[in-house]
């Protein structure tokens, strides 16, 4: 079975290795299978876009012909965008999310380098902040000021996982560090594959970056109500425990890959929820 026929039960079962939790298991069952849908709908599409065989732009124009069927009343081939059908209907999802996820994969066939920060995060609103989107829409509680610290959140989710990626990422023929912050610290692209000191000094300066982004959109959690607070404290909580895993490792993302401590995770987001709570009284 190749990356664009993944059905929905393969694709689950990788859930478990994301850093930050898809849908948390004590949610009612129906928001849990919804956001399984939009999960394994984003994952498949990357897996087309990183990993398939053959012309992988063709695969991803053909992905985007197959989904639009879903908004259209047609029935996609795609067994991941015919179990998405039924989440689209009852909660009323855009298109333009979904085909922006696929859009950021057509940039990963043209793009392999960014100049500054500023082009990454014009990258990271089209890979990274539908999907936050998409969360508060499956909520029902996505609003223009939900939605900004959302892509906030989203983008340093994003940014932190290309700081883990690095040697991947570059091995795959993709630089998402800064050319400029590569610059800044002397580092040779080469030296990628094995991390030298600068390297883990630019690693570090994208996760102060990213830190600044939770800290903004951390707010996020206050705004929402019921399980989307629960939800959502979630993401952020991996967040803040993903950065402060890859600076406890001093930026070396090359000796094994730093992922976040359960138990910081569950900490970080307990006081997330209580400081929410203080400010909603």
């Amino acid at each position: 079975m190749d990356a664009a026929t993944a059905g929905p039960r393969r694709i689950r079962a990788r859930e478990q290795e994301e850093n930050f939790p898809v849908a948390l298991r004590w949610l009612p069952r129906e928001q849990r299978d919804h956001l399984h849908a939009v999960y394994a709908t984003a994952r498949m599409i990357d897996d087309v876009g990183d990993r398939a065989a053959g012309d992988r732009t063709a695969q991803l124009l053909a992905l985007r012909a197959d989904l639009a069927l879903v908004w259209s009343g047609g029935e996609p081939a795609n067994p991941v965008f015919a179990a998405l059908t039924p989440t689209v209907a009852a909660c009323g999802l855009d298109q333009e999310p979904f085909q922006q996820l696929i859009e950021a994969n057509l940039v990963d066939q043209r793009v392999a380098r960014y100049p500054t920060f500023e082009d990454l995060l014009g990258y990271c609103r089209l890979s990274a902040d539908p999907v936050g989107r998409l969360v508060l829409a499956v909520f029902g509680q996505a609003t223009p000021a939900t939605v900004a610290l959302s892509d906030r959140v989203c983008t340093a989710l994003q940014v932190l996982e290309h700081c883990q990626d690095v040697a991947e990422d570059y091995l795959a023929g993709r630089i998402y560090l800064p050319q400029e912050d590569l610059a800044d610290f002397g580092v040779a692209e080469a030296q990628l594959t094995t991390g030298a000191t600068g390297c883990r000094a630019v690693v570090l300066r994208q996760v102060d970056r990213a830190m600044d982004l939770l800290d903004e959109g951390a707010a996020l959690v206050g705004r929402l109500t019921g399980w989307a607070r629960m939800a959502v404290a979630g993401y952020v909580a991996g967040g803040y425990a993903t950065a402060r895993a890859l600076r406890a490792a001093d930026g070396d993302v090359w000796l094994r890959k730093p992922t976040p401590r359960h138990v910081d995770t569950v900490r970080t987001m307990v006081t997330l929820l209580g400081r929410a709570a203080v400010v909603t009284r």
